[in-house]
């Protein structure tokens, strides 16, 4: 998902692009995010985000992110096995976000997990892991913003942003 947020004079309005890159296919996302990125301006900011799944490179984005003019990038390591956070065996996901993190320029990175077992297919981390395992590991990362729960639904039913909040 590539996300567009424009932001006036630090006033409340604020205007937003998503493309559903999986839909769409996203060949022409590098040339949109260039444009789009002209229309930065003093006093007017255009945030450019993504969504890409954990796989590295994301087939849909990668051109895209490898431009270097994404503000925040979002990666959802669920509904992909290979690189989903496993206490038992934590190698994939750290090599995962480590190549998110170093070989794309952006300005932070965002974990993104389910905020229930519910919410996806696979990928869902306890709270527990995700303050004993994951973010020692992630915080480490000068480029590290945070972490992205999907989706409010579920977390609003497992209150698993309340659970983390002091840890992130």
């Amino acid at each position: 998902m590539l996300v567009l947020q424009h932001y006036v004079d630090s006033a409340a309005i604020l205007n937003k692009l998503w493309a559903l890159v999986a839909l769409l296919g996203g060949a022409h996302y590098p040339a949109l995010a260039q444009r789009l990125s002209e229309y930065s301006q003093k006093g007017k900011k255009f945030y450019l985000s993504a969504a890409p799944q954990c796989p590295f490179p994301d087939q849909h984005l990668n051109r895209a992110l490898s431009t270097g003019l994404f503000d925040y990038v979002w990666v959802q390591f669920y509904n992909n096995e290979q690189c989903e956070y496993k206490a038992s065996n934590p190698n994939a996901f750290k090599s995962s976000w480590t190549k998110w993190t170093t070989s794309i320029k952006a300005k932070k990175f965002y974990v993104g997990l389910p905020a229930s077992p519910s919410a996806a297919g696979s990928g869902y981390v306890q709270p527990s892991d995700l303050k004993s395992g994951v973010l020692p590991f992630v915080k480490r990362s000068s480029n590290y913003g945070g972490v992205m729960l999907y989706d409010r639904y579920a977390d609003e039913q497992t209150m698993y942003s309340s659970q983390i909040k002091g840890s992130v």
